[in-house]
């Protein structure tokens, strides 16, 4: 009996000691994810206020660096860093459901995470309006994934708690963090998984609490919604702010699938010529703007929401323009930040039609309006503006909003931009002869 109590004992022993390396694996991924987070967030900053000094010296720079910028950007993406284009959630969603471990290396690795984090800052050194939210999406999986090699059979968790790590450091917004991870990146919730998840999360914000402290993104803010005729700025809100996102989504699906036409062609033998258009197009969306669009919109909204200043009434539209070219150049750079501060301007510009309302309340509607009518996430846009503003008063307005505005964004664009190009991923990566019947073609 003591020989089969010695064996039954090792392998209890052996079973609680891999437990413990994977719960480790997490908790030490999430630690680097939040660094690096931390990291990229205060080179951003250097980024743009290098950008900002540039137009101080000569305005019109942009009408040179910001085209040249572009053009670089796209060649060394091709040439170095294939797949890091764009936000890089579509890749971590698309590495979540291969796999074959060579295809999830294509989408993240460390490769990739270097060329995003380098590449972004790029971006925002040239004036492109990007964000760097989600770039750390795919840097966060891409390092996890890195960490999954010593533990294979949890890599699609990895990836999903690298990516969940991601958000909630760049926002310092934990609970974003864990709803977009069940919302957007797995659409289920994983038992088996969740609380090493939540585990690796909450790792990533206290690294980022313990390097930034405690802070609210813009700011706290403690406008409210008064009378009844303010509260009709909710369905306002909801179905501008969800036909505009919709566009949007649309205007990107359609651009990465290719147009079949004359100028579909040109712009896919051509990428780097049609990036330097693009580059030229947010230069002049900028001049136009006095130069109030380029980079993230960080510094404008939370100006906005903190001093009850309105934004100039043109500064959505532009920002609007200008996010869109930069997410057809085929640059890395992600729309978390561009998206909430082109529905910080439409909240602005409807706030107009409600004389006397607070501004800040319906700039907040007009902020979760757009992101839901884009991501098609309901839940994980109003939690986040909620979390992102510290204002729980606004809570059930902006549950209201973001569900009219997820209604009304499936009118003009039936999936939601981040699954919609994760498939265009799938069918690269895997092949279509490999794909389930709905995934064997890049999405319309």
């Amino acid at each position: 009996m003591l020989p089969g109590l010695n064996r039954h004992k090792i392998r209890l022993l052996k079973v609680m000691s891999a437990r413990w390396q994977r719960r480790l694996i997490f908790l030490l991924g999430g630690i680097v994810v939040g660094a690096v987070a931390v990291a990229l967030a205060k080179l951003s900053d250097q980024a743009q206020a290098a950008f900002a000094l540039l137009l101080t010296k000569w305005r019109y720079a942009s009408l040179l660096v910001t085209p040249l910028g572009f053009m670089l950007s796209v060649f060394l993406t091709i040439r170095y860093f294939p797949n890091a284009q764009g936000s890089g959630i579509p890749q971590a969603i698309a590495a979540r459901e291969l796999s074959e471990q060579t295809s999830r290396d294509k989408l993240v690795s460390i490769r990739i995470a270097v060329g995003k984090v380098l590449l972004t800052l790029l971006g925002l050194l040239c004036g492109a309006s990007v964000g760097r939210e989600g770039p750390t999406v795919q840097v966060g999986a891409s390092i996890m994934f890195a960490f999954g090699r010593m533990s294979p059979r949890r890599q699609p968790g990895l990836i999903l708690a690298g990516a969940a790590a991601g958000v909630a450091a760049a926002f310092n917004t934990p609970l974003a963090g864990i709803v977009f991870g069940i919302e957007e990146m797995s659409r289920a919730f994983e038992t088996r998984t969740s609380s090493l998840i939540i585990a690796a999360v909450i790792a990533a914000g206290l690294t980022s609490l313990a390097l930034l402290g405690n802070y609210s993104y813009f700011g706290n803010s403690a406008a409210m919604l008064r009378n009844g005729t303010d509260w009709l700025s909710i369905p306002v809100c909801g179905v501008v702010g969800g036909l505009v996102g919709g566009t949007f989504s649309r205007i990107v699906v359609v651009m990465a699938r290719g147009i079949s036409s004359t100028v579909g062609f040109a712009i896919k033998r051509h990428p780097v010529i049609f990036a330097m258009f693009c580059g030229i197009a947010v230069a002049l969306c900028g001049l136009a703007s006095g130069d109030t669009i380029y980079g993230t919109g960080y510094a404008q909204v939370k100006a906005a929401l903190q001093d009850g200043t309105p934004l100039p009434s043109n500064f959505g539209a532009l920002k609007f323009l200008a996010t869109t070219f930069a997410a057809i150049s085929g640059m890395p750079g992600g729309i978390f930040s561009p998206s909430l501060a082109i529905g910080a301007g439409l909240g602005s510009n409807i706030a107009e039609l409600f004389h006397g309302a607070p501004l800040g309340a319906i700039m907040l509607l007009g902020m979760v309006s757009y992101f839901a009518g884009v991501v098609q996430a309901p839940i994980t846009a109003f939690v986040i503006v909620t979390e992102m503003t510290d204002n729980h008063a606004m809570v059930v307005p902006l549950m209201a909003a973001a569900l009219i505005a997820y209604g009304t964004s499936r009118l003009v664009c039936g999936e939601g931009i981040y699954h919609a190009l994760a498939k265009g991923f799938l069918a690269s990566a895997d092949g279509p002869s490999k794909l389930p019947s709905d995934q064997s073609r890049v999405p319309a």
